[in-house]
C-alpha cells in the first residue's frame, strides 16, 4: 500500500482512504429511506458517527476500517464528494 493510497477529503481537515469508503449517500433524500434512517439511528447508539458540519449535514459518508464502521455526517454535497473522489481517481 504505502504511497499509493488514494484518500477522499471529507471536510473540517479530515481525510480517508478511498479504499475504506463504502457508501456515500445525500443525507435530503437518503433520510426518506428507512433502512437508511435505521443505520443512522444503530451507528448514532453505537458512537460511530462523526459529525464534520456546522449547520446542517449535506452528506453521509460510512467507511469500514479494522476499527469497524463510522458513518462521517459532512457539510459537503455528494456531488462534491463525487468530483474529490473522481480526481483522486484521476478520471
Amino acid at each position: 500500500m504505502g504511497g499509493t493510497d488514494l484518500y477522499l477529503h471529507l471536510g473540517q481537515d479530515y481525510i480517508v482512504p478511498m479504499r475504506q469508503v463504502v457508501c456515500v449517500f445525500d443525507m435530503d433524500t437518503a433520510t426518506a429511506s428507512r433502512r437508511t434512517r435505521r443505520l443512522i439511528e444503530r451507528m448514532q447508539e453505537e458512537g460511530r458517527i462523526i459529525e464534520l458540519y456546522d449547520d446542517l449535514p449535506r452528506a453521509a459518508v460510512l467507511c469500514v476500517s479494522e476499527l469497524g464502521e463510522y458513518l462521517y455526517l459532512t457539510q459537503l454535497s455528494s456531488k462534491v464528494l463525487q468530483r474529490r473522489a473522481e480526481k483522486a481517481l484521476g478520471m
